[in-house]
C-alpha cells in the first residue's frame, strides 16, 4: 500500500529531527544528510514535499522555547528530555504544526502523530502521545479564544 505523500514527509520530518537530536548538529545539515542518504534520486519525492519535510523539521527546532514547556506543563513528573527521544520528537514536531498552521485541522494533525507513533514508537507511546496532544490542543484552543476575544472586545471600545 503507498503511503500518502504528506504522511512519508512528515516521516522524514521525524527522522530528519531524529539526526539532528542525536548529532547535536544543524538541523539543516540533518536535512541535507537524510535526503542524500534516505531518498536518492530514483526515488526522490517532489520538491514540495521534501521542502515540506525540511521546513517542518527547521520550525520545529526554531519553536522548542515555545513547544517544550507546552509539554512539560502537561505531561505530570516527566520533563521532555526524560520521554524516549522519538516520542519527545513525535509531540514537539505535532505541537509545532498545532501552532503555526491552521489550515490543517487539529484531528489530521493528531492522527499524523499517532500513526509515527505506531510506526516508530510503541503502543504505549501512542495512548501518551495522544492524551497530551489532545489536553495541549484544548490549552492552545482556549488561549486562542482568548485573544480572539480579547481583540474583539477591544475593537469595540469608544
Amino acid at each position: 500500500m503507498k503511503k500518502d505523500p504528506r504522511h512519508r514527509a512528515r516521516e522524514a520530518a521525524l527522522q530528519i529531527l531524529y539526526q539532528w537530536e542525536i548529532g547535536r548538529g544543524d538541523v539543516d545539515r540533518a536535512a541535507e544528510t537524510f535526503f542524500s542518504q534516505q531518498w536518492p534520486d530514483a526515488d526522490r519525492p517532489a520538491d514540495e514535499l521534501r521542502d515540506f519535510a525540511s521546513t517542518l523539521a527547521h520550525d520545529t527546532v526554531d519553536r522548542l522555547d515555545a513547544i517544550d514547556p507546552l509539554i512539560a506543563g502537561t505531561a505530570e513528573r516527566w520533563r521532555p528530555e526524560r520521554m524516549a527521544v522519538l516520542d519527545r520528537l513525535i509531540l514537539r514536531m505535532a505541537l509545532c504544526e498545532l501552532q503555526r498552521d491552521r489550515g490543517t485541522p487539529a484531528a489530521v494533525v493528531i492522527n499524523e502523530a499517532l500513526e509515527l507513533a505506531r510506526t516508530f514508537s510503541t503502543e504505549e507511546a501512542v495512548k501518551f502521545i495522544n492524551g497530551m496532544l489532545d489536553a495541549i490542543r484544548k490549552k492552545i484552543d482556549a488561549e486562542r479564544k482568548g485573544h480572539e476575544g480579547h481583540e474583539g472586545h477591544e475593537g469595540k471600545t469608544r
